[in-house]
């Protein structure tokens, strides 16, 4: 891989990281912006082409398979068993032992597309 592809993916990873920052912050962006000392705008134009790039992955849509992450490995109760990352990037948290009736259901409302 060339340098300028290796510079646009370090660029690429590192605004990810800010724009998920961003989103957990309970700020707004111009104010997350405005703390980071960062250009609006600039975040803006990564949020989109982020998207745009993510879309293009996935199809015109942006859909695409969900996928799975282990939330832990720490034995004992958890809250979630395991996070479903649906295409859209919506994250849900599902409980040990829950039903699939009930699974099929939450689903069928947040993400109405077959999985």
């Amino acid at each position: 891989m060339d340098q300028s592809k290796d510079q646009d993916l370090q660029k690429a990873r590192s605004w990810r990281k800010v724009i998920r920052e961003a989103s957990r912050s309970g700020v707004s962006i111009r104010e997350f912006c405005r703390r980071r000392r960062l250009k609006e705008r600039q975040f803006y134009v990564w949020q989109r082409r982020l998207q745009e790039g993510r879309r293009m992955n996935h199809g015109q849509d942006g859909a695409g398979p969900a996928t799975f992450a282990l939330v832990s490995e720490e034995p004992g109760p958890l809250a979630a068993g395991l996070e479903l990352v649906l295409p859209s990037g919506m994250r849900l948290r599902i409980g040990r032992g829950v039903d699939a009736t009930t699974l099929r259901a939450v689903l069928a409302v947040v993400h109405p597309e077959p999985c």
